[in-house]
């Protein structure tokens, strides 16, 4: 699976991140309000098809069936309007630019978009089962009406299409129809079906193992997103569940001659003589998703002209551990730092496209991304430019868009968090650090930068030192050497290397890295580090920024729990993690 950070994904293709303040005095979260509208909606509705006369009819042939159906009816519609919208990452990155000037909690609720997207995801898949379910169970009720024969009123009432019109409530016409013919033979039935099997497979290849070893498979059945919306819009265009009209509620009331149905006399001249008359209920599916299938219809187009843009890729480096960089330039480019972007590259796959974390800088005249050997595409392009002999292959490029890394300069104090090939973001960070000490800007905000890295590996540090070498010579040179501090976690090694560290434990620099900072053979102590930074900055609001897997994001989530004040003017940690 490719990957510009090591991370735990959540929706390859659709890029995006995840932000979390303090556990102390963050604002109303949007789940909450979505969890509310939910359970609005569901009782709402559950209540009006439970209680309202002109569903009388309907009710005494399906029972509380009725209500469990329409009522997941609705949620299913209100959240198959969600559902796009997170994903939809030009809208996410022009919506954090309008929130700049906001409050940092407000723009942070942005990059809960993954996490929305999946909550909802899951929300229709439990909504989908009770609409089954119900409607499962509906059928079985409309087949026993059809059968009766006791003149009870679901017996009458499955018998009114004998008497010819559209005076009919039961769709089963007949003794010798199934409840499987309607399933697969209706437009309600078959588009149920076929709606179920797109959404099981969406979710069943969403599961971390699928994605992290099978990726093309998530990949391609993810775009069932569109056979699920097109039998969406017409699964209730057939309108085989109805209720009483209105006007013949003004003329038979349920209320006063239901009675009359099952003992109507041959004679009979009073005013509930009048057979009931029945009108289906409209389909409304449309209405709810027709505005965000625009958008996101809008938003694919966008991607793709982008992504015709001609990219020409300047520079190709082959790093140890395998690490392939690209630098590019394009026409119009421009970027902030921690941002990400989407490749294709046409001769693997015309369809593929993977999200890769910028590593260059803002102030650069191109823009790079490092990626790692992880999966089958990322072994494929690799290969493909390493194999390169006279003409390079094309790549095309979709982005760059917003993540929580762009405010990284908005706090006073800042703790990077790599780990492995995830050190990327934090690069285009370092570098336009170190482009900033260049050109002595004084509008820099951030006054401290502490920075750790852990790797498996000593050939995942190669690449990066430079970087860190020349940041280490530019501050000093500055007078800002206490500006960043950077701690090197070494979580895999053996014997050969502690022996070779241990005979050079006392030269000036580095035995593994080179560096004036040594190496730390294991894992960090969480609890010491964010104890160090809160009593150096007792008053600080600190920015924690991770890319890495969801073991590491826990520990420094409950960190920035642990460690921030209760108290508004003392210490504040703020947690942010990429995702993809």
């Amino acid at each position: 699976m490719p990957s510009a950070c090591t991370r735990t994904p959540v929706l390859w293709g659709e890029g995006g991140v995840l932000g979390q303040g303090p556990s102390r005095g963050h604002g109303f979260p949007p789940q909450a309000a979505w969890l509310g509208i939910n359970i609005f909606l569901f009782t709402y509705y559950f209540l009006f098809f439970d209680r309202d006369e002109r569903y009388f009819y309907t009710r005494a042939i399906l029972g509380s069936a009725l209500a469990w159906a329409r009522a997941s009816a609705k949620c299913l519609n209100f959240n198959s309007m969600l559902i796009l919208l997170p994903v939809c990452r030009n809208l996410l990155s022009f919506l954090r630019g309008t929130c700049s000037c906001c409050r940092r909690t407000l723009r942070k609720q942005l990059d809960h978009n993954l996490t929305f997207h999946k909550l909802v995801a899951y929300a229709l898949a439990l909504l989908t089962a009770v609409h089954t379910i119900a409607h499962l169970f509906n059928l079985e009720r409309y087949n026993h009406g059809q059968q009766a024969t006791d003149g009870s009123l679901p017996a009458v009432l499955s018998k009114m299409h004998l008497q010819g019109g559209d005076k009919w409530l039961n769709p089963i016409h007949s003794n010798q129809t199934t409840v499987e013919y309607v399933a697969f033979t209706t437009i309600p039935g078959l588009t149920g079906v076929i709606i179920t099997l797109a959404l099981i497979l969406m979710v069943t290849s969403s599961t971390e193992f699928i994605r992290r070893n099978y990726f093309e498979v998530f990949w391609y059945t993810h775009h069932l997103f569109l056979i699920y919306f097109a039998g969406l819009v017409i699964h209730g265009i057939a309108g085989l569940v109805r209720g009483q009209t209105e006007e013949s509620m003004e003329e038979v009331h349920p209320h006063h001659c239901a009675q009359y149905l099952t003992h109507k006399d041959e004679d009979c001249s009073h005013n509930c003589c009048k057979d009931p008359e029945f009108g289906s209920i409209p389909a409304e599916s449309w209405k709810w998703v027709l505005a965000p299938l625009i958008l996101y219809a809008f938003e694919r187009i966008l991607r793709v002209w982008r992504a015709r843009q001609k990219v020409v890729v300047t520079k190709v480096v082959m790093h140890p551990a395998r690490v392939l960089e690209l630098q590019m330039q394009k026409k119009g480019f421009r970027m902030e730092v921690g941002q990400y972007i989407f490749v294709n590259c046409p001769a693997i796959s015309l369809l593929e496209w993977h999200p890769f974390t910028l590593t260059s800088a803002p102030e650069e005249d191109f823009f790079s991304i490092h990626i790692r050997a992880a999966g089958d595409w990322t072994e494929r392009l690799i290969d493909t430019f390493q194999q390169q002999k006279t003409e390079m292959p094309r790549i095309e490029v979709d982005g760059p868009f917003g993540t929580a890394s762009e405010d990284v300069f908005q706090y006073e104090v800042a703790m990077l968090v790599g780990a492995g090939i995830g050190v990327t973001p934090f690069a285009s960070i370092l570098k336009s650090v170190w482009y900033k000490f260049q050109q002595a800007d004084q509008t820099l905000k951030t006054k401290k930068i502490y920075f750790y890295w852990l790797c498996r590996d000593t050939g995942a540090f190669a690449w990066f030192n430079d970087l860190l070498a020349s940041l280490e010579q530019k501050m000093a040179e500055s007078g800002k050497a206490d500006f960043l501090t950077y701690r090197l976690f070494l979580t895999g090694w053996d014997t050969s290397i502690a022996n070779n560290v241990a005979l050079r434990f006392d030269t000036a620099t580095d035995t593994v890295t080179g560096l004036r900072h040594k190496t730390i053979f294991g894992r960090p102590m969480w609890n010491s580090e964010f104890a160090a930074v809160a009593a150096a900055h007792p008053r600080s609001v600190v920015g924690v920024f991770l890319c890495g897997p969801g073991a590491l994001a826990k520990s420094l989530q409950k960190s920035c729990h642990q460690h921030s004040s209760l108290d508004p003017r003392k210490v504040k940690f703020y947690f942010n993690k990429e995702n993809f």
